[in-house]
């Protein structure tokens, strides 16, 4: 019996637990761990602890002695990945690999501006224009300047996990007809520069034009046999196409390249016009994963699994069909 602990993890890992169980030799005996003691995830766990509100060493202290106490041969984090990857060889002197890469990786690709900056003029990896601004007066010189060449401008900050902070700026909005329609993402330009002006200074924000085409996302994973790279096209409804553009797989692979990333993650592109950019790269699995899984016929959290634990798991996509995919809630009871 395999014992692999996932701690605090977003919902839709519930799908991943269950493509990681699918092994034809081992018996995978999952621990969950979460902030929240309702989550639906522990319906798809073998045993179920609510974490600690800690942070820092002393959560990393805390991973450590859960490990030994529950015996764990795999830990699979999400919360606090860079300090646990600095950690690594703690936990394997505790003999438990961690599905987790180097935190180098993690801290330059989870600052977007960082993430630019890095690829920039790389092998045909196509950035946006963009600029990082940190108070009102400078996001009000770079906004003027980007509405001069592109017709919306958008922002975010530069550490952000699932497009949080991002928004869409327009000039002017009606205050009456705010009231009938759904705000989203959009935001007008002087609510953005009265909320900035609050502060002196403020935590590093991207301002770039927005990039009206369709977000691509990759889920990928190195292998011994190749890369795999599954391309969804998602869409403002649940339904997303899984296919596999030469650009896209080529661009994937290039990024792929230039970091060196072990474990699973997902590569954000989107398009302007017929134009592919990179939006973000993300060091872990993706939530709409297992839509890609389903599409390709390929179980990455079981691939990925098997090669933390040294064997390698065969695998083929046919990447000459394309699929539509999408999903259905189903409730659970909890208790």
């Amino acid at each position: 019996m395999i014992k692999v602990w996932f701690n605090h993890w977003f919902s839709t890992v519930y799908r991943i637990i269950e493509l990681i169980k699918e092994d034809e030799e081992e018996d995978i005996h999952v621990i969950g761990t979460n902030l929240r003691a309702d989550s639906v995830i522990q319906k798809v766990c073998d045993e179920w602890y609510e974490e600690p509100n800690i942070s820092g060493e002393e959560y990393t202290e805390y991973c450590l002695k859960f490990c030994e106490e529950h015996q764990i041969d795999v830990f699979v984090p999400r919360r606090n990945m860079s300090d646990i990857s600095k950690a690594k060889s703690r936990f394997e002197q505790i003999n438990v690999k961690v599905m987790v890469d180097d935190w180098k990786n993690i801290e330059l690709l989870s600052d977007k501006a960082a993430t630019y900056r890095y690829f920039k003029g790389y092998e045909n990896i196509n950035i946006p224009d963009y600029y990082s601004v940190s108070t009102a007066e400078e996001f009000a010189q770079v906004y003027k300047k980007l509405r001069e060449k592109y017709e919306m401008v958008c922002m975010k900050f530069v550490c952000d996990e699932g497009g949080m902070s991002f928004r869409k700026i327009i000039e002017h909005q009606n205050e009456f007809d705010r009231l009938r329609v759904y705000q989203g993402t959009t935001i007008s330009y002087s609510d953005v520069y009265s909320a900035l002006s609050t502060k002196e200074q403020f935590d590093e924000l991207m301002v770039m034009p927005y990039l009206s085409g369709l977000e691509v996302s990759v889920d990928c994973l190195r292998t011994d046999s190749g890369t795999i790279a599954i391309p969804r096209l998602k869409s403002p409804t649940r339904e997303e196409k899984v296919f596999y553009d030469t650009e896209i797989i080529s661009m994937t692979a290039n990024v792929l390249n230039k970091v060196n990333l072990e474990f699973p993650c997902n590569v954000q592109f989107r398009y302007d016009g017929d134009k592919l950019y990179l939006l973000e790269i993300n060091t872990r699995m993706s939530g709409g994963l297992q839509m890609s899984c389903l599409a390709s016929g390929v179980n990455i959290p079981n691939i990925a699994l098997n090669k933390l634990l040294g064997k390698e798991v065969s695998w083929n996509i046919d990447d000459e069909t394309e699929k539509i995919v999408s999903y259905i809630e189903i409730p659970k009871i909890i208790r």
